[in-house]
C-alpha cells in the first residue's frame, strides 16, 4: 500500500515521502510465494515484487527514510507535523498511513527462546534451504501460511500445518487448499496445537496436542513458521484518529457510525472513502478496518489513496 502510494503519488507531480520502520514491502515483502497478484501467472516472491515497487518509485522521484519511524502526528491548521523518532519534524499538507501490521506472538513454553533458532514469525524463504530432508511445522490456516507450506514443501521431507480449526475452508483460498491437497509431503494436523519446544541450542523437537483427545505427542522438528494473524500497528497514533475495538483505522462513510466522529469532524462533506477522521490523514492497506488483506487490495487502496489526496488538496 505504501509503495503504491509512493509510485502514485510522486507519477502525478506530489512531493513524495515515505517513510519505513523497518524493510519497505510488509506482510507482503515477507511472502515467500505470491501466486494471485494480477499479472504474474506463475508467481513471484514478496521480496521480488518489493524491489521491483522501490525501483519504480525511485523512479518517479520518492524519497525514502529507512529504518525511520513516526512517532507522533500533529495537527494545526492544516498542516500535519510527522515527529520521527530521532526528533526530526516533517511537516506536510497530507499523510498517508500505510503502516500495515504486526505478528501475533505464540505464547507457548520454550517458543521465545527458540526465536530465530529454528522458530520463525512470518517468511519462510531465507531459512527454508536450511531445511532439505527435514521436517518442518507451519501454524496457521490463512493464505500467508499456504504459501508458506508449499514453498517448504520443495525442501523438507515432510511440512505439516497445525490448525486448530477442523479444515483449511473458512480461512484460505480454494486454489491453495488444492495444491496443498495435491502435494504429496504436506500433511494437515487439524484440532491441534503446539503446547512445548524442546531443544538445547535451537529447535529440536515439538509437543503436539489433539484438542479433542488430549493426547500428546512429540515430534522431531528442524523448523516452525507461525502465521496467526496479526495485529495493526496504530497504537502511536493520537485519538483522534478513530480505531475500531481491533485498533483498525475507521475511514469513509463507517465513520459516520461511530459517536466521536460528529464531535472530531468538522467539515461539511462527508470524509472521502479512504479518510480518516482527521481530513487529509488517510489510510490504505492492512491498517484499514475492512481492509481485504490481499496484495493486489493494498496496491489498489495505496494507489486509489491519492486520488483522494488530489481532492483534499484542491480544497485547502
Amino acid at each position: 500500500a505504501g509503495l503504491a502510494a509512493s509510485v502514485y503519488g510522486a507519477s502525478e507531480g506530489l512531493k513524495t515521502l515515505l517513510i519505513e520502520k523497518r524493510a519497505p514491502g510488509g506482510q507482503a515483502g515477507t511472502s515467500s510465494r505470491i501466486e494471485n497478484y494480477l499479472g504474474f501467472p506463475s508467481g513471484l516472491s514478496g521480496s521480488e515484487l518489493t524491489r521491483r515497487a522501490i525501483t519504480q518509485a525511485t523512479r518517479f522521484g520518492t524519497e525514502f527514510l529507512s529504518p525511520r519511524q513516526v512517532k507522533q502526528i500533529r495537527v494545526k491548521d492544516g498542516y500535519k507535523t510527522l515527529v520521527l523518532d530521532d526528533g526530526t519534524e516533517v511537516n506536510t499538507r497530507v499523510v498517508v498511513i500505510t503502516t500495515g501490521v504486526d505478528y501475533r506472538r505464540l505464547e507457548t513454553p520454550g517458543l521465545e527462546k527458540f526465536s530465530g533458532a529454528g522458530i520463525y514469525y512470518g517468511a519462510a524463504t531465507t531459512e527454508a534451504s536450511s531445511c532439505k530432508d527435514k521436517d518442518v511445522f507451519v501454524v496457521g490456516g490463512g493464505n500467508s501460511a499456504g504459501q508458506a507450506a508449499m514453498y517448504l514443501a520443495k525442501f523438507a521431507n515432510k511440512v505439516h500445518i497445525i490448525i486448530r480449526r477442523e479444515d483449511l475452508s473458512s480461512t484460505m483460498s480454494s486454489y491453495l487448499i488444492d495444491q496443498i491437497n495435491g502435494t504429496e509431503n504436506i500433511h494437515l494436523m487439524p484440532r491441534s496445537e503446539i503446547v512445548e519446544a524442546i531443544g538445547s541450542d535451537r529447535l529440536e523437537q515439538l509437543t503436539i496436542e489433539n484438542l479433542d483427545t488430549h493426547q500428546k505427542e512429540n515430534y522431531d522438528a528442524s523448523a516452525l513458521y507461525i502465521f496467526i494473524g496479526a495485529k495493526p500497528f496504530t497504537d502511536w497514533l493520537s485519538d483522534d484518529i478513530l480505531k475500531d475495538d481491533k485498533e483498525f483505522l475507521i475511514t469513509g462513510r463507517d465513520l459516520i457510525n461511530d459517536e466521536a466522529f460528529s464531535k472530531l469532524w468538522k467539515l461539511e462533506r462527508d470524509p472521502y472513502l479512504l479518510e480518516t477522521s482527521c481530513p487529509g490523514i488517510f489510510a490504505a492497506g492492512d491498517v484499514r478496518s475492512g481492509a481485504m488483506n490481499r496484495v493486489a487490495s493494498a496496491v489498489g487502496e495505496g494507489s486509489m489513496a491519492i486520488s483522494f489526496v488530489h481532492k483534499y488538496l484542491a480544497e485547502v
